[in-house]
């Protein structure tokens, strides 16, 4: 869709390739908790040792800011890793990521070979794109390739500022697949297309509402940010979460959706409790909230509307959950969505990660279609915004 080169279009045999995967996974005492972004790296590992690349893996883990803390090492990825490839993944463990280790163990590299360095992070270059580091990483190689969306709006050492010392930029099977969904949803969709967002705030996702009125035939809003917009029509919303100082972008948004003749849908009931517990005392409030009273999901009727909506849709993109949905009793609305969702006919874009996580939590994250692995990258892909992790790998 980008057209930008992918791993099978470019030559690897007995090659060095540099890959940025996106290894930052959960760690409890030293032990790997989801496994999930391991298994999402796997085809394009696995393509590079069949197609004769010596594979140098490289990742970030959480935010050690510029030095080496043991917790957030990647040697239980390597551990993971050479347990999912069946051969060993050898652990470069230089704290400056690129010493002694690391030079040692891709100088004795064969074919097929796996290594893995140390925490992208520990070098407080990293995440300002720092030439010095970036030269560093590209020293060890002699082509990329770049397979973490998660990143891609971040220009980094390890995912752009390498481009600029190597002459060949590929994208792995998982940012392609990426960018083939959410590219498609966005500027080719199979329609209807109706968008799905939620989460607590509208200040967050003003840019994405004003891009994809562009593009939606409806927009269904829901979550916090749903009670600035039920402000802005005047209902009353009692001690719901507001951004007062968005009530006047609630209304333009609304008003462009009309010019545009795109059905902007919000909450018309919605379950509110005395305050923000599982087991506070709840009901079904229409037409606005009492004082003392909060909203913490979407009602019945709401979930009736919604569900109506999205029914006959081609092409949905979810954003952001309908209420509290990390409390059960508050989770109705989110996992009603989650579950008309797995259910019809159609392309289904989870992004973000409260949304992805409700999705697995509901166990139907194999009945959508694409679950996006980058939150931060998917909403700014959803902006329309140049991703630069993305502009920096080669057209094709």
């Amino acid at each position: 869709m980008l057209n930008k080169k992918s791993v099978e279009d470019i030559e690897v045999k007995g090659k060095k390739v540099l890959v940025r995967c996106d290894f930052n996974v959960p760690l409890a005492d030293g032990k790997i908790t989801d496994e999930t972004r391991i298994d999402g790296a796997l085809p394009t590992i696995k393509y590079l040792i069949n197609a004769g690349a010596k594979v140098i893996l490289c990742s970030h883990m959480g935010k050690p800011k510029g030095e080496p803390k043991p917790e957030l090492s990647l040697a239980p990825v390597a551990k993971a890793l050479s347990a999912k490839l069946g051969k060993e993944v050898v652990f470069a463990a230089d704290d400056n990521v690129v010493g002694e280790n690391a030079k040692k163990a891709v100088a004795e590299m064969a074919e097929g070979d796996v290594v893995l360095l140390e925490n992208t992070r520990y070098r407080i270059e990293e995440t300002k794109n720092v030439a010095e580091f970036s030269k560093e990483l590209a020293s060890l190689a002699d082509v990329f390739v770049n397979d973490a969306f998660g990143t891609a709006h971040r220009a980094h050492c390890s995912n752009v500022g390498v481009t600029e010392y190597l002459d060949t930029a590929a994208c792995g099977y998982l940012i392609q697949k990426e960018i083939e969904f959410l590219g498609n949803a966005v500027n080719n969709p199979v329609r209807p297309l109706v968008a799905v967002l939620g989460g607590s705030k509208v200040s967050s996702k003003i840019s994405v509402i004003n891009n994809l009125l562009e593009k939606v035939d409806t927009l269904i809003i829901g979550g916090g940010m749903a009670y600035t917009f039920m402000k802005a029509l005047g209902k009353n919303v009692g001690d719901s979460l507001l951004e007062a100082d968005y009530i006047d972008y609630a209304k333009e948004m609304m008003e462009k959706a009309d010019k545009k003749g795109v059905k902007l849908l919000i909450p018309v009931d919605t379950v509110v409790a005395k305050e923000f517990n599982n087991d506070a005392e709840s009901k079904i409030s229409e037409n606005g909230i009492e004082d003392g009273w909060m909203g913490l999901d979407i009602g019945p009727k709401t979930v009736e509307l919604f569900s109506n909506a999205l029914k006959d849709a081609k092409t949905v993109v979810w954003n952001g959950p309908m209420g509290v949905f990390e409390m059960p009793n508050f989770a109705k609305g989110t996992n009603a969505i989650a579950n008309v969702l797995a259910e019809i006919d159609a392309t289904t874009i989870i992004g973000g990660g409260d949304s992805v996580a409700a999705v697995n939590q509901a166990g139907l994250g194999n009945k959508m279609s694409h679950i996006s692995t980058g939150g931060g990258a998917s909403l700014e892909f959803l902006e329309g915004k140049d991703l630069p992790g993305i502009v920096a790998i080669n057209d094709k």
